[in-house]
């Protein structure tokens, strides 16, 4: 297996495995995810591809199927009173296709992702796991990640 950046030939490839992406999370949550749509246009995908500070990854088999991507935002914190400047690196969405579950292809790219982390000179990778998602919780703890910090919310 390989891992390398997202180029234009990715385009359908990453936006089905983002389909179902958004599967899991509407079904999550309804409200704030609607089915059927699209997170990004194509367009918006071709510039994200090409934004060295928003570094996607995909993983591609022997035979070049993409398997799954990793979708990177690199983070600067500068300048604030009550905390020291940070470089992070942040994880925004992470899918492996189903069916390719369970073949180290998400433990791949997440270790890329860190390793481009610390190339970057970043302190820290973070990311956001919507609650009810425990397979992806799960998957997140395997690697060694703990909790930062907990986003609360009272439905009005």
């Amino acid at each position: 297996m390989m891992i390398r950046r997202a180029e234009p030939r990715d385009l359908e490839t990453v936006d089905r495995l983002l389909s179902q992406v958004l599967t899991i999370h509407a079904a999550l949550r309804p409200d704030l995810f609607i089915p059927g749509t699209r997170k990004y246009t194509d367009g918006e995908l071709l510039a994200i591809f090409a934004d060295e500070q928003s570094p996607v990854f995909v993983a591609e088999d022997e035979g070049g199927a993409v398997l799954g991507y990793c979708f990177c935002q690199i983070q600067e914190r500068r300048g604030l009173n009550n905390m020291p400047d940070a470089r992070e690196l942040y994880i925004d969405d992470l899918c492996v296709d189903a069916s390719a579950r369970g073949r180290q292809v998400g433990r791949q790219l997440y270790e890329h992702a860190c390793a481009c982390a610390r190339a970057l000179g970043c302190g820290a990778v973070t990311l956001n796991v919507w609650e009810g998602n425990t397979a992806a919780r799960a998957f997140y703890e395997r690697m060694g990640m703990t909790v930062r910090k907990t986003v609360m919310e009272a439905k009005l």
